[in-house]
């Protein structure tokens, strides 16, 4: 296969993909009348969705905690929600831990 056919699929490909993007944000932005249509009216508030912290983004937070030199605080937040290591601590505290460690300055 020659250069020139392999560069004219590569623009044939991102020609796709743009439109793909415009796509998307044009519903995003509420552009196309089936969404407008099939939107909740309803006057009570959405509650937004629960987020869900995982053991590696608490990980990685307490990692570069103790790397900026908060070994010993990283340690009593540990001891604090009742580990003495992340992986002893139950996933539910993850929110509050992550919380405490991004707090520490």
């Amino acid at each position: 296969m020659s250069k020139t056919k392999l560069l004219l699929d590569v623009v044939s490909d991102l020609h796709s993909l743009a439109d793909s993007v415009q796509a998307i944000a044009d519903v995003i932005a509420g552009n196309t009348p089936d969404e407008m249509e099939s939107r909740d009216t309803s006057d009570a508030p959405a509650k937004p969705p629960a987020k869900v912290v995982t053991q590696e983004q608490v990980r990685a937070v307490l990692a570069e905690k103790s790397c900026d030199g908060f070994t010993a605080e990283v340690r009593a937040l540990l001891e604090k929600h009742g580990a003495k290591k992340l992986s002893e601590i139950n996933p539910d505290r993850y929110a509050a831990l992550l919380a405490d460690a991004e707090a520490l300055q």
